[in-house]
């Protein structure tokens, strides 16, 4: 039954290297586990020996029976079976190894002296992966162990991967089924649009409801398209600020609906792939009724306080005339303190009246000719003071140029923007202003309704402060906003001058950013066309 050829030369030659083997220092790996099942024992001991000088683990049984319970119990990582045995044959064995949840993946190859097509036939039948007919050549049963091996790894490693994948599809499809739900369910407004063109590729119910728009209308169309937002070029910075920082996180915006009803949202964008794609995943909620009710407190509130004040201010005044009678010293340092408190409060009040004037419209724009050469001159003059008690130079680099705007609250706003420089500007340290005239551009529109066909100035101040850290560019320019909380204690801001600014330049068509290194300084920019936009 067995190839005398694939027998060692001297078997004492083999149990010598056995002894050796043993008594030797160096561990092998095991290459794999194998389960021998035949009755022959010079078939055991031949494959035994055989598999065993190769660093193969061999465990050999007699009995088909014995041989299924080993395997159950300890599943090889291949099994060589014979296939006529007593009590149960080789095909037998083969069925319930395959029957076994356990075992049901270890490649079974048949070693038989049967060797008609039929036998081979039922052996691949049963679940065999191959099959070698006796007598054996030792290399070709070798390199069949070793070719199923690599095989069943191989599957094994398949499988895995294909586990894994469907793993991911999974969760890929419940997360989707998720947001989906969700997305659907929000009672917020939320839209999905293509981070690439601004193109609507999903919106909710509720963003629906919100614009007054249908699905159909809305979707392959852009927010510039629809006019959805009253400052297309607000809106673009908080993209722009999406694509660089992924988010862009609870912002006022003014969102119009099909209807051109204006409304006062809070958004919050952020960056998503869908498909590969980068998208901008826009949540609004509409708090129109919210800021009516706070504006409305504010401007009740800020009447009701400027009265008194200004009756407190008065007496402080009189008080520091001496005709009430003379103060000692420290009483005229505590009056010196109720006069500045007095003054930052009546400040803090104005500030908010202005605002809210602004903001709603009741303040208008009266424009009229004049020159930004002029306009800057009263600016830095009004605050030449206060640069010289805080030790800093202003620098301007001016220009002739004729406007139409309102001078009053342009001046304002070269004012506020100035004392923000002097205040947050070391001693020592240089404030310049610069007066440029831009040409037109199509790309850059002054304000979300009209392209700019008229010439801009572009107004730059910069200062050699602490700086503005890049997540507050834009918060700084909203109400009550301030890169430091403790800012309004020992500068004696309101928080409310650059709200107030943006608010004029807005009106005028105009825009205002804020570029900064922190350690270095910031950079403010005005843009402002020089006549009314066509």
């Amino acid at each position: 039954m067995l190839d005398p050829s694939s027998l060692p030369v001297n078997p004492t030659a083999v149990k010598t290297t056995h002894l050796s083997q043993r008594h030797s220092t160096e561990v092998r790996p095991i290459k794999a586990d194998i389960l021998v099942i035949d009755d022959t024992p010079e078939n055991l001991h031949l494959l035994s020996t055989m598999l065993s000088e190769r660093q193969y683990k061999v465990r050999s049984v007699t009995k088909g029976s014995t041989g299924l319970r080993g395997a159950i119990a300890a599943p090889p990582d291949l099994i060589l079976l014979d296939i006529n045995m007593p009590e149960m044959n080789g095909y037998e064995v083969c069925e319930q190894l395959k029957a076994h949840e356990t075992t049901c993946d270890i490649p079974v190859i048949f070693i038989s002296a049967l060797g008609d097509v039929l036998d081979k036939v039922n052996a691949f039948n049963v679940g065999g992966v191959d099959f070698i007919t006796k007598p054996f050549h030792v290399d070709e049963v070798l390199a069949r162990i070793q070719t199923h091996l690599t095989l069943h790894r191989l599957q094994q490693q398949q499988q895995a991967h294909t586990l894994r994948l469907q793993q991911e599809i999974d969760n890929r499809r419940r997360a989707e089924e998720t947001f989906k739900k969700s997305f659907n369910a929000s009672p917020s407004p939320i839209a999905v649009t293509r981070l690439s063109d601004d193109t609507f590729i999903a919106v909710n119910p509720s963003f629906l409801r919100l614009s007054g728009y249908s699905q159909p209308e809305i979707m392959g169309k852009t927010t510039a398209e629809l006019a959805m937002w009253q400052d297309q070029s607000h809106y673009q910075a908080a993209i722009s600020q999406v694509s660089l920082n992924d988010s862009f996180d609870n912002e006022e915006l003014e969102y119009k609906t099909r209807q051109g009803d204006l409304r006062i949202v809070l958004a919050s964008i952020k960056k998503i792939v869908l498909d590969g794609e980068p998208c901008a995943l826009t949540i609004i909620n509409d708090i129109t009724e919210r800021k009516r009710l706070e504006n409305e407190f504010i401007s009740v509130v800020s009447h009701e306080l400027r009265t008194p004040m200004h009756s407190l201010a008065g007496a402080l005044d009189l008080l520091s005339t001496g005709e009430l009678g003379v103060l000692t010293e420290q009483g005229q340092q505590i009056l010196s303190v109720a006069t500045t408190n007095a003054e930052r409060l009546i400040r803090l009040v104005n500030d908010i009246l202005d605002l809210e004037r602004l903001k709603s419209g009741k303040m208008s724009v009266n424009r009229s000719n004049c020159n930004i050469a002029n306009l800057v001159t009263q600016a830095v003059e009004s605050m030449q003071a206060m640069a010289d008690n805080a030790q800093v130079q202003l620098q301007v680099q001016s220009m002739s140029v004729p406007v139409t705007v309102d001078c009053d609250r342009i001046l304002q706003t070269l004012t506020n923007l100035l004392s923000n420089a002097i205040k947050f500007s070391p001693a020592g340290g240089t404030v310049l202003l610069t007066v440029e005239l831009d040409k037109p551009t199509l790309e850059e529109p002054a304000s979300s309704n009209t392209l700019q066909t008229v010439p801009q100035l572009h107004i730059t101040l910069s200062d050699q402060g602490r700086g503005i850290p890049f997540e507050q560019l834009e918060t700084i320019f909203e109400r009550f906003q301030q890169v430091d909380a403790s800012d309004s204690r020992r500068k004696g801001g309101t928080g409310l001058g650059l709200a107030i600014c943006r608010q004029i330049l807005q009106q005028h068509g105009g825009r205002i950013w804020a570029e900064s290194t922190l350690g270095q300084g910031s950079t403010f920019h005005v843009c402002l066309p020089t006549g009314s936009p066509v």
